[in-house]
């Protein structure tokens, strides 16, 4: 039987990259997505996964919303039966703002999305792991929640929580067969890095011990050693270019 995964924020960036390398690796994918031009995008992808021989589907629904999220565990279980065997809790904001210049609003925004998104999404998947008795969560965190980050407070706090919260997890549900891990990215090629300057990206890059912006493709393949490591749970891999050495 094909293998299931969820990907939150799928539709894009490190979620593409992430969807794209669980239909190579054989699962049928499911994807949340919020706006016209994220389906589109979803659409995309799958396609993409079709016509490497694995299915998929999207849903519209804010990850932020906890009945939100359980619309994309009951289309995933209607269509592909009681068994989810990964979940990527990727969806991710940045209000990139000094702290005292955020209305409440802004950051409780961001905290909804970066991280009750996960711990919705997680508590709705729990069930359906526990009762197989096995099961993969991976937790996209960011270099943000290992070392700190101008404007970006409420960025960090969001990410050093998921770490704490990969961290519990993994121990509360290793008996159960259950791996919880986190991947903790650097600077990565995505969306956010297309309107840059070109002479400001290559000084940005310039500050990266490898000297080179991440691709979306080493958080995938972060992803997938987590996926086929069946000994590796509650850490977290931070591919980042050595910006950051734990």
């Amino acid at each position: 039987m094909t293998k299931v995964a969820i990907v939150t924020g799928g539709s894009r960036g490190l979620g593409r990259a992430m969807v794209l390398r669980l239909g190579e690796i054989g699962y049928n994918v499911v994807m949340n997505y919020v706006s016209d031009t994220s389906k589109k995008e979803c659409e995309k992808n799958l396609a993409d996964l079709r016509e490497m021989g694995v299915d998929g589907l999207y849903v519209q629904a804010d990850a932020s919303d906890y009945d939100q999220c359980k619309k994309v565990v009951d289309a995933a279980i209607e269509k592909f039966g009681n068994k989810i065997d990964v979940l990527v809790n990727n969806a991710g904001v940045s209000n990139n703002a000094p702290f005292y210049q955020q209305d409440h609003s802004d950051y409780e925004w961001l905290i909804g999305v970066n991280l009750f998104s996960m711990m919705h999404m997680t508590r709705l998947v729990l069930p359906y792991m526990v009762e197989a008795e096995e099961g993969n969560i991976i937790n996209i965190s960011s270099i943000g929640g290992l070392m700190g980050v101008i404007n970006q407070a409420d960025y960090c706090a969001s990410k050093s929580a998921a770490i704490g919260f990969t961290r519990a997890l993994a121990l509360e549900y290793a008996g159960k067969n259950i791996r919880v891990n986190a991947i903790c990215p650097g600077m990565i090629d995505t969306d956010i890095l297309k309107g840059v300057n070109q002479d400001e990206l290559k000084a940005l890059a310039a500050t990266v011990p490898l000297g080179k912006i991440g691709d979306p493709k080493c958080v995938a393949d972060a992803m997938e050693y987590l996926i086929i490591n069946d000994y590796t749970t509650g850490t977290y891999l931070t591919p980042n270019g050595g910006i950051h050495m734990p």
